[in-house]
């Protein structure tokens, strides 16, 4: 079956750390495929032993989706063996591409379903955090299309989550800086994820209802990217401080 293979190439290419080609041809593939896909791509992480903890959302700034051509968010699965310990070390020589972004992160106190405001989104945040993502798409050359990263799950593959705070805490526009090796790199704020990062929950939320799934307690939900990307290189230390949230890093080894 089409999708069967197409999630094991996939899944190959992220464990080698070899591109492969886009969905074209008698590859190319529906959103919806694309979507099921994904579920069939982290399905094999989930065999070698991983968890399934969270998601994470992507096309967070309507400069992006205008971009792609798209009216909406896109999201992807956070399993356990994506987690980066904070202050830890990635090896360069496992990904494709690897960029990185600053995000806030939220931990979910309680189940989260459908399509729900952002006061009861708020309800049901145990805590909020500061949060780097490593993405790196499979696809040869950093180029995909709609179905093409969804299918290869939003382009997720690592994430560094920093210190906790309670959930009340304001991060609705907090600045951010990202540094290589003390550089700065990328300023921002969160308040361009979606103009709050709240949002972003209610958002995925809502999207995971359409899959016929639900935001369960004890989930990590990376709100989006507050600048873009930014591609590593070995042997750098990477940092992010987030203003009222402290900071937090990783370094890398390897070579691309």
């Amino acid at each position: 079956m089409k999708i069967t293979r197409i999630a094991q190439r996939l899944d190959e290419a992220a464990v080698s750390g070899k591109a492969t080609p886009q969905l074209t041809g008698e590859d190319a593939v529906t959103v919806r495929e694309a979507a099921e896909i994904q579920r069939l791509l982290i399905a094999h992480r989930i065999e070698r032993g991983a968890r399934q903890v969270g998601l994470k959302m992507g096309f967070t700034s309507r400069a992006k989706m205008a971009q792609m051509g798209v009216s909406d968010l896109i999201w992807g699965r956070l399993t356990s063996d994506m987690w980066v310990e904070e202050g830890g070390e990635i090896n360069l020589a496992h990904y494709v591409h690897p960029r990185v972004e600053p995000e806030i992160c939220y931990l979910l106190g309680k189940r989260l379903e459908g399509n729900v405001t952002p006061l009861e989104a708020l309800a049901a945040v145990e805590a909020v955090a500061p949060a780097m993502e490593i993405i790196d798409s499979r696809y040869r050359d950093f180029k995909f299309s709609l179905p093409d990263v969804i299918a290869d799950n939003a382009s997720s593959s690592g994430f560094v989550v920093g210190a906790w705070h309670k959930p009340e805490t304001d991060v609705s526009n907090l600045g951010m800086i990202m540094s290589f090796d003390g550089r700065a790199v990328e300023l921002g704020t969160s308040a361009a994820i979606l103009g709050s990062p709240i949002r972003a929950l209610v958002a995925a939320a809502r999207l995971a209802a359409q899959q016929g799934e639900a935001l369960e307690a004890g989930s990590l939900i990376l709100a989006g990217a507050a600048t873009a990307a930014v591609a590593l290189k070995p042997g750098i230390s990477v940092r992010c401080e987030v203003q009222n949230l402290g900071s937090l890093s990783f370094s890398t080894t390897g070579e691309r």
